[in-house]
């Protein structure tokens, strides 16, 4: 079985045997406008993030097969629990992505650029982190990079209720309802050919996060989710 092959069997067992029966249990999860996500083809799946549970809900839960970036760590643990750990995240449709300095960060740019060249929906959080309080943050700058660099659409989800199943500094997720709504995809070609303009990332991030809040129905915060906790640590530190 070739690499390619193993990978997907794992998706599917993942979906149908294991995981996936679990949530569909435990959440009773409802996808709102699954026929907007395109049947084929590339796609930038651009989401809100409440909670650890999102990564795994979501990929799981849409009609079609999902990669997610997920810590390189997970990938090269050595010995039984590495090679567990491995073949779980493989299964959940994760992709390594080296995190740190500004050459990873590019690295990371790139890995989901291949993916979405290759025909298939790549996931992110334009936050870049999840939301501390429940609030919707500023938009990165990235996701508005790979849809232009990639020239795929991207499609606007909201995760509803994952931060009351899975909530923050819980190791335990509690049978809570969750919603997946997606929009329909945002369409970028006019942009075609424009690299490296930060007015133009800057709108197309702000376009996608304002069609996250339509559908997620948060308060918006216009500063970067990773500096609100950075602010809220200094504060519970004084």
């Amino acid at each position: 079985m070739r690499s390619g092959e193993g990978t997907a069997v794992l998706y599917w067992l993942m979906k149908w045997v294991f995981m996936g029966p679990l949530m569909r249990a435990a959440f009773r999860p409802e996808v709102r406008g699954a026929d907007h996500l395109p049947r084929t083809g590339g796609a930038l799946v651009a989401s809100n993030h409440l909670a650890v549970l999102d990564s795994f809900v979501l990929p799981l839960m849409v009609p079609r097969r999902m990669a997610f970036p997920a810590k390189a760590e997970y990938f090269t643990t050595p010995g039984p629990v590495g090679t567990l750990q491995r073949w779980f995240f493989t299964g959940m449709g994760q992709v390594p992505i080296e995190r740190g300095n500004g050459r990873a960060a590019r690295a990371a740019l790139d890995t989901g650029i291949r993916v979405l060249r290759e025909g298939r929906l790549f996931g992110i959080y334009p936050e870049g982190t999840r939301s501390p309080d429940g609030r919707l943050y500023k938009g990165r700058t990235g996701v508005a990079r790979m849809a232009l660099e990639a020239g795929v659409p991207v499609v606007p989800v909201a995760m509803i209720g994952t931060d009351r199943a899975n909530p923050v500094g819980s190791r335990f997720w509690r049978p809570v309802k969750i919603t997946i709504a997606i929009g329909r995809p945002l369409d970028f070609s006019r942009y075609a050919g424009i690299a490296d303009d930060r007015q133009v990332e800057r709108a197309i991030t702000d376009e996608v996060m304002d069609a996250i809040l339509a559908l997620s129905g948060q308060e918006y915060v216009d500063v970067y989710a990773s500096k609100a906790k950075e602010s809220a640590g200094d504060a519970e530190a004084a």
